[in-house]
């Protein structure tokens, strides 16, 4: 029997039949230990209900390293006890690049070293919409620039977004089974104590549609916006329905876990309880997939006394709501990690405040956060009759900032090896700039409109310089080359930004 062949950040998975008696999610422990020569990594598996007269049991596993790869099975349950087997791990698929990772203290790449600038937008409730509706998310996704998602696991209560999801995450007890302490409200009422396979399988489909687009899944793991009771979880739950999850989704290569929306107004929560459901996370998870976890607060002020410490250990990155997106280089230089404004409103006519920002602010925000060395995510709330709005339901997008952000993302994938990092002193104004010392240099304008600007170059070397019109996505050259100190005309309207690379 010739030995199986995954190639390199796929999944390898085990389906294994045993017995389903009493409560397989709780009573049954299933774990392995995938090792290639010092090297172990020890995923748990999970029940995944029944077939026929027999119980399904699933083991999955990353292998991001070539070569043989042995494992062994553990369990209390005999027959899934010590079962062994070896596959080899060959190289990726074309296009495949691996889980993004931290780079460069403030930045992302993939696992080959590929850089990973992300680009994310906003859907918090699609998988939990009608199936046309999700297909129809899906297409939108394949043609638009985003590549990373926020998503919430639960269903949304809140405004526009009032509908019941397909299923839930538990099965929903029976009214004459109902005891004290079960019943989360009067219409629903559920056994903490088990989970809905349906469901989950339901979210791996769309992780791994995800993953096709090449699209990072930001996964929301908790949120306060909540009818159902999943907020208020008790901690044993809380950890059952962690490492279930991670059991399950931390194979895709393509994972994110925010450990939740808007953390702290979850009042039956306090931060003990966040950092411990972080190390949760952090244990299980054998591939360390990126984490953080997204604030609260009023987005006129500077207060940022709701931000979680993002300076703790578990944490990878900073995930901020926050409308100051020039504060992003303060965010730098105070948590010394990736900053992500992963909401800094929303383009749209709602008509709450965060929701109606004009294209051409949600645009700005977007080159504001790449200047100052961050990144930004998208959103969109346009009205509609049937409340299908793209931030909680998906469905169509209709503004006008994505094709502005394919043309960023552009830009940005153009840049020589490396980020962009906050400069100083390339003009003689105080606007965004970052580049590459003495290589590449970005300067953007925003809502200003200077007819010149006086640019300070190395002493040594030629530049060309070229004038981009961020909101009419234009490159127009400038004739010449330029040194030293010198001053540059300019068009003088607002939303231009000046390139500047090393002939």
């Amino acid at each position: 029997m010739s030995t199986p062949e995954i190639a390199c950040w796929e999944i390898f998975e085990l389906s294994l039949p045993g017995l389903a008696f009493g409560n397989p999610f709780a009573d049954v422990h299933l774990s392995a230990r995938f090792q290639k020569g010092g090297r172990v990594l020890e995923p748990e598996g999970f029940y995944d209900g029944a077939e026929g007269r027999k119980g399904i049991y699933r083991l999955r596993f990353m292998p991001d390293e070539l070569g043989e790869w042995r494992y062994v099975t553990r369990s209390n349950l005999p027959e899934l006890d010590g079962i062994q087997g070896t596959f080899y791990c060959v190289p990726p698929h074309p296009g495949v690049h691996g889980p993004v990772k931290v780079a460069s203290t403030y930045h992302f790449a993939y696992a080959d070293g590929k850089r990973f600038f992300p680009l994310g937008t906003t859907c918090y409730a699609w998988a939990n919409q009608p199936v046309e509706l999700q297909e129809q998310t899906i297409q939108s996704l394949a043609t638009a620039p985003f590549n990373k998602l926020r998503m919430c696991i639960f269903p949304k209560d809140y405004l526009y977004n009032k509908n019941e999801p397909l299923d839930y995450a538990f099965p929903i007890l029976e009214k004459e089974t109902r005891v004290k302490g079960q019943t989360s409200t009067d219409e629903y009422s559920f056994d903490f104590t088990r989970f809905n396979p349906a469901f989950f399988r339901r979210i791996e489909q769309h992780i791994g549609q995800l993953a096709e687009l090449r699209i990072e899944a930001d996964v929301i793991l908790f949120h306060p916006y909540d009818r159902w009771g999943f907020s208020n979880m008790d901690a044993q739950t809380d950890e059952r329905y962690l490492r279930y999850l991670i059991a399950r989704l931390a194979a895709y290569r393509n994972v994110w876990w925010s450990l939740a929306n808007e953390y702290d107004i979850m009042k039956s929560k306090n931060l003990a309880d966040w950092d411990r459901l972080f190390r949760i996370v952090q244990t299980y998870d054998p591939y360390q997939h990126l984490r953080s976890v997204h604030n609260w607060q009023r987005s006129d002020t500077h207060d940022t006394r709701t931000f979680y410490d993002h300076g703790k250990p578990w944490v990878t990155h900073c995930s901020i709501q926050h409308s100051y997106v020039d504060l992003v280089s303060n965010w730098r230089e105070l948590y010394h990690k990736p900053v992500i404004v992963d909401e800094c409103c929303y383009e749209g006519n709602l008509p709450n405040a965060w929701g109606n920002l004009i294209p051409q602010e949600m645009v700005r925000r977007f080159w504001e956060a790449t200047l100052r060395g961050g990144y930004c995510t998208h959103g969109e709330t346009y009205l509609d009759s049937q409340d299908v709005i793209w931030w909680a339901k998906g469905g169509l997008l209709k503004g006008q900032s994505p094709p502005r952000i394919a043309f960023l993302r552009h830009i940005l994938e153009e840049i020589p090896a490396g980020w962009l990092d906050p400069l100083t002193g390339i003009t003689n104004t105080h606007l965004s700039s970052a580049g590459q010392p003495g290589r590449y240099y970005l300067t953007y304008f925003g809502f200003r409109q200077p007819g010149e600007v006086q640019v300070s170059l190395p002493v040594e070397g030629t530049f060309r310089a070229e004038i981009i019109d961020t909101w009419e996505m234009t490159i127009s050259p400038l004739p010449g080359t330029f040194e030293r100190t010198t001053t540059i005309a300019l068009p003088g309207k607002p939303y231009l930004a000046l390139r500047i690379q090393k002939t």
